[in-house]
């Protein structure tokens, strides 16, 4: 909806009226032109000047009281807006362009739930407006009212197929709650009715489905694709990265994170990443100096764990026994550091010890099926 469009193009001039008034009314006429020209040129403080001498000789006129609602929307001074877009409520209830812009502020200011009630007061004038309503979808699936916000794409998505925002609020909306195949059937229908036009950022959620699917393989070719479109994407050379890792092939998902750290050499995140890959290669030097880099930056529990993965696999395993211990005081709930200390102990055929470790992991009510395994394997022998 475009608020520039609010002018009336129609002669505000009525038969009768006094010369002096119609001269008032012209140049109100002409400010509120002109003030809309400005905000679509993006000359928000001349707008703004233009809406507020309307206002001086007529405080109740809705282009002005809009307009500065918008100019200052393009502030991103949500609050103001929010005043102004009240205030010619009160004087024209059922101003649209009131409406629409009330609600927008709302969901930029988080308030999801007023911006609904707002946009449904909308949706009285105009019950088929399809961006009111995936902008309803939206907001419901912010507040994670599953059923109301699919309810409302699907009624986007009959009054038309392949609508974009439908499509991909309904890959977000199930992709939220974990349902990746549903999110993937929504996503592929943009990819299918847009093909080499489709937006990057569906193809990167495509990949991320798969790689939650654990279907890594699959992922790959859509990461591939985001990169011919954008080569420095984060998203793509991430996805890449852990897809590579995921089928087992550690030097190629190595090239991809020292891709990333090409550009952000103090991500910690990705130091670790890279540290792992180096580690799973029994390049072990590279992989300390890798962790040692993210420590450096700041503390990182998974760079201390691959330091200790390390220490075990070079045999210094009270080392890293020592350090696991400390880890697991700090973080009882992640189950890794209980599996590498448990593997800690069966190094030195501490089975008994190796047990009471994964034992307390398993009282604190968490099930993990990496947890178990080891279990069932250590006490199968």
């Amino acid at each position: 909806m475009s608020d520039e469009n609010n002018q009336n193009d129609e002669s505000p001039l009525e038969d009768g009226m006094a010369p002096q008034q119609s001269n008032e009314l012209m140049e109100i006429a002409e400010l509120s032109k002109k003030g809309y020209q400005y905000l679509k040129e993006n000359r928000v403080g001349d707008a703004e000047r233009n809406f507020k001498k309307i206002l001086e000789n007529d405080p109740e006129n809705n282009y002005a009281l809009v307009g500065l609602g918008d100019a200052a929307r393009k502030r991103t001074a949500h609050r103001d807006a929010v005043d102004y877009y009240k205030k010619c409520l009160i004087y024209h209830p059922g101003n649209n362009y009131a409406l629409f812009g009330l609600a927008d502020c709302y969901k930029a200011l988080n308030q999801y739930q007023k911006a609904i009630e707002i946009w449904e007061q909308y949706l009285l004038h105009d019950n088929k407006n399809i961006t009111v309503l995936t902008r309803i979808a939206d907001a419901y699936r912010k507040v994670r009212d599953f059923r109301k916000s699919k309810a409302i794409y699907l009624r986007v998505l009959e009054m038309e197929f392949n609508n974009p925002y439908a499509l991909i609020g309904l890959g977000h909306l199930h992709y939220d709650f974990k349902e990746y195949r549903d999110a993937l059937h929504y996503w592929q229908r943009m990819v299918d009715a847009q093909g080499d036009m489709v937006d990057i950022r569906v193809l990167t959620s495509i990949g991320n489905c798969y790689r939650k699917l654990k279907q890594f393989d699959q992922g790959v070719p859509y990461f591939e694709k985001a990169l011919v479109k954008e080569p420095d994407n984060f998203y793509a050379l991430f996805g890449l990265a852990d897809c590579y890792r995921g089928v087992g092939e550690p030097q190629r998902s190595l090239d991809y994170w020292n891709l990333i750290l090409d550009k952000d050499p103090r991500n910690k995140v990705i130091l670790t990443r890279a540290g792992d890959a180096y580690r799973s290669m029994n390049r072990f030097e590279e992989a300390a100096e890798y962790y040692d880099r993210a420590l450096n930056i700041e503390f990182d529990v998974y760079a201390v764990l691959g330091l200790a993965t390390i220490s075990r696999l070079q045999g210094k395993v009270q080392a890293a026994i020592d350090s696991l211990k400390r880890l697991v005081q700090n973080d009882a709930k992640n189950y890794r550091l209980h599996l590498e200390l448990a593997e800690c102990y069966l190094s030195t055929g501490e089975r008994r010890k190796a047990e009471e470790t994964l034992q307390d992991f398993m009282r604190l009510g968490i099930r993990n099926p990496h947890i178990q395994e080891l279990m069932s394997k250590i006490q199968s022998q």
